[in-house]
């Protein structure tokens, strides 16, 4: 005979017409202990016979949200049921009040917000600080959505994501932007999926988690070329705004971050070597004449890093790299004027141009993801292998070479 037994209820609420609520009943050794949970329903929606809720009309609005009750219903029995069977394997002396004192704790640590803090925590351990002010983000708003009311990990369905799609889009926020905090929210749902906190219910299946065309961010070679030979020498801040530019081309389109944070020991027999700030990939950079100019107009004693970007070292350095990138880019767009281009001018623009250049001389896809450090193939179409870095470097010559 078991010994403990979980069995659901439903308790009508005093209040004619007003829904009552669903009960956990948890009984051992004759002990009855329980959990009076939020889901409410109204009398004719409960299945007496089998102890679930159940549609009234199939027609009725009330179906998804009754629907989505059974399932979480369901999720809280199995749970509860786990741990019995979790106590009974560990032959623990237990009570009918340590079972839902357990299934309390464990719900407290399976909410959303409690778990993606301890994933930004994690992430700002691991120095992906970007990533995790992205994560922060995202949290952010999920919280305005909620009202700053968590919502447990295995009650994230598609009814709930597609309420907060429409409070995205409501707020103004375009499509790009509405993937970008669903696409991060979906990151820490795999998390917890993968952890086996949950079980996935795919509730990103109905909402927009891809990337629409966006405004052109790629420059020519000839644009390049102005760029490049701008007289900027009475403007020593849209010039050295130029130089960082210029220095990011040249290094295959390396991010601004990366630049920021390059240290002079990097440099080894006219090889740069740098481990990328979001994947922690190593990649190693040929040093070209144009490279090698720019790293001996621009070295400084006194300071460990390669670039006068972070000039105060141990001193907030985070802080120096996003305060250089805002001047950089600020500088950027009056460069941008002044050459004519119709395009917001900014360090990722050298990125993308040095990789649309590379594509348009009909380097493969696989070498271009190479050159950028790409991590996965989704990135870039293709990543097949590994690329002879001697073979990156024979493409960033016959690029630069055209300036």
């Amino acid at each position: 005979m078991k010994m403990t037994t979980v069995k659901v209820k439903f308790r009508p609420s005093t209040v004619e017409g007003r829904p009552g609520a669903i009960v956990y009943s948890v009984t051992r050794r004759r002990v009855v202990r329980q959990i009076t949970t939020e889901y409410r329903l109204f009398a004719y929606e409960w299945d007496e016979v089998h102890a679930k809720p159940v549609p009234f009309l199939e027609s009725s609005k009330r179906t998804a949200v009754v629907r989505q009750i059974a399932r979480k219903v369901d999720l809280d029995v199995e749970k509860l049921n786990g741990i019995v069977e979790r106590f009974d394997r560990l032959h623990l002396n237990y009570s009918s009040e340590d079972v839902i004192a357990e299934f309390r704790r464990e719900k407290e640590d399976n909410t959303l917000f409690g778990f993606m803090e301890n994933v930004i925590t994690r992430l700002r351990q691991l120095n992906h600080i970007g990533t995790a002010d992205n994560y922060r983000a995202a949290l952010d708003s999920f919280r305005r959505f909620r009202n700053d009311r968590d919502i447990e990990m295995d009650a994230i369905d598609h009814i709930v994501m597609e309420d907060y799609q429409a409070y995205l889009l409501a707020s103004g926020l375009v499509p790009n932007s509405v993937s970008f905090y669903m696409r991060i929210l979906r990151a820490v749902y795999n998390r917890a999926v993968g952890q086996d906190l949950i079980n996935d219910c795919k509730p990103f299946r109905s909402v927009f988690t891809g990337m629409e065309k966006t405004l052109k961010r790629a420059i020519s070679v000839s644009d390049i070329k102005l760029i490049k030979n701008l007289d900027l020498t009475s403007r020593p801040s849209l010039e050295f705004a130029r130089d960082i530019f210029m220095f990011l081309f040249f290094c295959r389109g390396m991010s601004f971050i990366d630049a920021a944070f390059l240290k002079k020991t990097d440099v080894q027999n006219g090889i740069l070597s740098y481990r990328r700030h979001k994947t922690n990939q190593v990649l190693r950079i040929k040093i070209i004449k144009p490279i090698k100019e720019l790293i001996d107009r621009y070295s400084s004693d006194g300071i460990p890093y390669l670039l006068p970007i972070i000039t105060r070292s141990g001193n907030d350095e985070r802080k120096q790299y996003a305060t250089a990138l805002r001047r950089v880019n600020n500088a950027l767009k009056t460069i941008a004027g002044m050459t004519g281009l119709r395009i917001s001018l900014t360090t990722y623009v050298s990125r993308h141009s040095w990789a649309t250049i590379a594509k348009s001389k009909h380097v493969p896809v696989s070498i271009i993801a190479d050159a950028l450090g790409h991590e996965s193939i989704s990135t870039t179409q293709i990543y097949l292998a590994s690329i002879d870095t001697a073979a990156i470097d024979r493409v960033n010559d016959m690029i630069v070479k055209d300036l």
